[in-house]
Order: C-alpha cells, then sequence, then structure tokens
C-alpha cells in the first residue's frame, strides 16, 4: 500500500481504479445514467470539468494565498529553489488545468444544450452564463498576460532587469484580478445548478 503513495502517478491511478470500482457497483446497482449513453457522457465531462476547475482556482489561490504572500519572507539564498523549480511546474499545471476547465465546461454546455443561451446570458442560464464569461475572462488572462509576464519575471525570457520588474508586477496584478473574479464565477457556476438563479 504504502507504494502506491510514494509515488504521484501510481496515487493517481489508484484514484482512478478506486473511481473505477464505484463506477461499476453503481451502474451494477441500476442507479443513474447507463455507461455510454448521453447522460452518461455529460457526467463525465461534467466530473472533468470539476476536476480541472479545482485545479485551476485551487493553483490560483495557492499562488496569490500561500506563494506570493511568503516570498519575502523566504531568504533570498532560498527563492531559486521557488523561482527555478516550484512555480514553473505550478505555472505548468496552473494554465493546462485552465484550458481543460474552459475547453471542458464549453463541451458540457453544449452536450446540455445551453452553451448560446448561457453565452447570450438568456434569463434561466444567466448565471451560468456570467460564470462562463468570467471564467473565458480569466483563462484568457492566464495564457495571454499572466503565462508570458511570468516567463519574464521568473528568467525563463532573458530581459533586463527593469522589465523583469514590470512584468512580475503585471503577473501579479492579473493574477489578484482572476483572484478577485474567482468569488463571482464559482457563485454563478453553483447558483445556477442548485439555486436556480
Amino acid at each position: 500500500m504504502g507504494a502506491i503513495f510514494q509515488s504521484l502517478g501510481r496515487t493517481v491511478l489508484a484514484g482512478f481504479v478506486v473511481l473505477a470500482v464505484i463506477i461499476i457497483a453503481a451502474s451494477g446497482a441500476g442507479a443513474g445514467a447507463k455507461l455510454g449513453d448521453h447522460a452518461w457522457w455529460s457526467f463525465v465531462f461534467r466530473w472533468l470539468h470539476v476536476m480541472s476547475g479545482v485545479m485551476w482556482i485551487g493553483l490560483l489561490w495557492y499562488f496569490n494565498f500561500v506563494q506570493t504572500p511568503s516570498m519575502p519572507k523566504i531568504p533570498d539564498e532560498q527563492k531559486p529553489a521557488v523561482s527555478k523549480v516550484i512555480a514553473p511546474a505550478a505555472l505548468f499545471w496552473f494554465r493546462w488545468s485552465a484550458l481543460a476547465t474552459v475547453v471542458t465546461g464549453l463541451i458540457v454546455a453544449g452536450m446540455n444544450g445551453y452553451l448560446g443561451s448561457a453565452l447570450m446570458l438568456t434569463k434561466g442560464v444567466h448565471a451560468i452564463g456570467i460564470g462562463m464569461w468570467l471564467a473565458l475572462v480569466m483563462a484568457v488572462n492566464v495564457w495571454f498576460i499572466i503565462w508570458p509576464n511570468q516567463k519574464k519575471a521568473l528568467g525563463m525570457v532573458q530581459v533586463s532587469p527593469a522589465e523583469k520588474a514590470a512584468a512580475a508586477k503585471i503577473a501579479g496584478m492579473t493574477s489578484r484580478i482572476n483572484t478577485m473574479l474567482s468569488i463571482p464565477m464559482l457563485f454563478c457556476m453553483v447558483a445556477q445548478q442548485n439555486a436556480g438563479l
């Protein structure tokens, strides 16, 4: 058992094995959608949407609530461990989970027939539409503002010290904007499903 948890890959694989057991047990009990039908795939993409969204917003909040406020407390000689190892890896998962969240969310909306209506903010699906637009703005921020500026700030792209400082400021401010937008975005996502807003 210990060998499973000594490897992230084996841990994730074990999670999928547990998931498969739950799915098989639930489908054998006659619960929910049948494997392979539209409702089943709609559920799978919703689950993937939620899972990637948890990773995206979790990393966004990690950067804003943990890493950024902690950097001034780290001795200068230890900062490269964060900026050269931890931050690039976290930013990799951050930007790809943002893309996965948006893509799976659009797939779910399309499969369930409300994609166009939600994006047009039609009454009845306007809450999810607002959430979708906020998520789209946030994802654009991740890919086209935060990531290019973080590459400069972390020294992955060589720029002058002044450009590096300016890039760090832009990336940090845009990340804070995304943190602000994540609060109403998450409300809209949950409100549409559970509050009927």
